[in-house]
């Protein structure tokens, strides 16, 4: 999926297996769970800026716009995302206006350029793609950027979540490159002790890390100290 020279075909199938298996899990449940709480104490004629991390598709994104319409119909958020990939960033555009949406796009590569000033930020299961390193990187840019907080959803590296990848990877896309990522993935990802230390690495001591089902973790922090 990272593969620059990736075919546009073989990617827009990528991303739309990606998308299904998103939805499957709940990705943007997982989110919404934290985001919620912020929606709730947003004052009247508030504004929420959301900037999402790595966004692929916008699948995450546009579902969490849904429920936070349902939810909190008259809160002001506005959107943006950001991805080292046009291609993503063009789809992310398309799927957004399909639910009139209004979305800011940014082309960037996180793990070296700053990010836009926002309020909070989310990213969901990225942070798995990054060495170490650029992990602890990526968190320092994030805290500078969001005056609010940071919610981030990633694997969790357990033999039960490598075979819970492996089995939803090929009954629910056609995609090889999914079939390969999604195992590959989880292999890559970090465990709750080693994100923990990551975390603190990064400055982010009091971020509170969550296991949720199936087999991930939820980065939640506050730029006012542990949320929720």
């Amino acid at each position: 999926m990272d593969a620059p020279d990736l075919p546009r075909q073989e990617h827009d199938a990528a991303l739309r297996g990606l998308a299904r298996l998103n939805r499957i899990s709940s990705a943007d449940g997982m989110l919404w769970r934290f985001l919620a709480p912020r929606l709730a104490t947003l004052p009247h004629g508030g504004l929420l800026r959301i900037l999402d991390v790595a966004t692929g598709s916008g699948d995450v994104l546009t579902r969490l716009s849904r429920r936070a319409r349902r939810r909190f119909p008259d809160a002001k958020i506005e959107w943006a995302a950001c991805d080292v990939s046009d291609h993503a960033l063009e789809t992310a555009t398309r799927r957004a206006r399909a639910i009139d949406l209004e979305i800011q796009t940014h082309r960037l590569d996180v793990t070296t350029d700053p990010l836009p000033e926002n309020d909070l930020t989310i990213c969901s299961l990225f942070l798995h793609h990054l060495e170490t390193s650029q992990v602890i990187g990526l968190l320092e840019r994030m805290a500078a950027s969001a005056t609010t907080g940071i919610v981030i959803s990633d694997l969790e590296r357990t033999r039960t979540g490598l075979f819970l990848a492996t089995v939803a990877a090929h009954c629910f896309s056609r995609s090889p490159v999914v079939h390969f990522d999604a195992p590959a993935s989880v292999r890559a990802a970090f465990t709750r002790t080693e994100l923990v230390d990551v975390a603190a690495r990064a400055g982010m001591n009091v971020a509170r890390i969550t296991r949720v089902f199936p087999e991930r973790m939820i980065l939640d922090w506050s730029a006012q100290g542990v949320s929720g």
